[in-house]
């Protein structure tokens, strides 16, 4: 054993000067590595890993304990655990017991954390970019500036609105109640500038969940559905729309709708299958076309 931990010590220490710049100091007893994590971290699957962590080992101003690592890594039984900074990128952690986890800034990107109990971790500004969350339970957990984008968390469990002052963009199986209404609407808003229409109906729905009187999401997802030749939905949204503006004190808003609705179904009569959307690309449906600006209205998000 002695031998592989100095020969270890040696590729860290050169690996390091390399990297770093700094010159190597010697073996793995003068840089100070424990034989026995050494042992064990030389078990796991695969050999680069375990060189990595050894590297991030000898970093003393890690905030996280070794035997922790290897607890996790060895039984995926770490409750509590200290993994402030940990790279984990692509670890199987399936089924994970993480539990009040200390996880801040830690890289799990692309992270296997299906069934994960996450109850009650820290996982502020952690990386969890393309990683899957599928059933993991994330209640009571600290997620603010978390990454999850790409991520997938179908049938995972949150708090209400938990997902606010995250990043998901991209991410599948975001719900109405983990998020807030000013994100459902903002990526509504960008997935139509992306000619993603399906998509941007759905986080419209969701918004309309949120805050049910929301004037200008029902436009949008009014205009949304007229692009979609959904006349008669379409219709019922942006009469509702006008109704709610008229209701917040602007007539006048809500008069130009209603004249958009008229004329539009006055131009749709004879035509067939592409309902309103192509005359609103064209431009030939005016009143709407002057609409859709305060339809794609961002809110700013929640600071975090």
């Amino acid at each position: 054993m002695p031998a592989i931990g100095s020969a270890i010590g040696e590729w860290c220490s050169g690996h390091y000067s390399a990297h770093t710049g700094r010159r190597p100091v010697g073996s793995a007893q003068q840089i100070g590595y424990d034989e026995r994590i050494i042992g064990e971290l030389m078990h796991q699957r695969s050999a680069a890993l375990a060189l990595g962590l050894i590297v991030i080992l000898s970093g003393s101003s890690r905030g996280w304990a070794a035997d922790d690592l290897v607890k996790l890594l060895d039984h995926k039984q770490c409750s509590s655990c200290k993994l402030q900074d940990a790279d984990l990128v692509h670890a199987d952690l399936r089924d994970a017991q993480l539990n009040q986890a200390q996880l801040q800034r830690a890289n799990l990107s692309r992270a296997r954390l299906d069934g994960a109990d996450l109850r009650s971790a820290n996982l502020s500004h952690a990386t969890l970019m393309g990683a899957s969350l599928r059933g993991a339970d994330l209640r009571g957990a600290q997620l603010n500036g978390a990454d999850l984008r790409g991520s997938d968390l179908s049938g995972a469990l949150f708090d209400a609105e938990a997902l606010a002052s995250t990043h998901w963009k991209g991410a599948v199986g975001v719900t109405a109640e983990a998020s807030s209404y000013a994100a459902m609407h903002n990526a509504g808003v960008e997935a139509v500038q992306q000619g993603k229409l399906l998509e941007a109906e759905d986080f419209f729905n969701k918004a309309l969940t949120k805050k049910p009187d929301a004037a200008v999401t029902w436009l949008a997802r009014g205009i949304t559905r007229s692009e979609q030749a959904q006349m008669e939905a379409a219709k019922r949204d942006l009469l509702y729309a006008a109704q709610l503006f008229e209701t917040e004190g602007d007539p006048k808003l809500a008069q130009d709708i209603r004249k958009a609705v008229e004329q539009q179904q006055k131009a749709a009569k004879g035509q067939q299958g592409n309902g309103w959307g192509s005359q609103f690309l064209s431009g030939a449906a005016g009143i709407l076309q002057q609409l859709a600006p305060l339809a794609v209205k961002y809110f700013a998000p929640v600071p975090f």
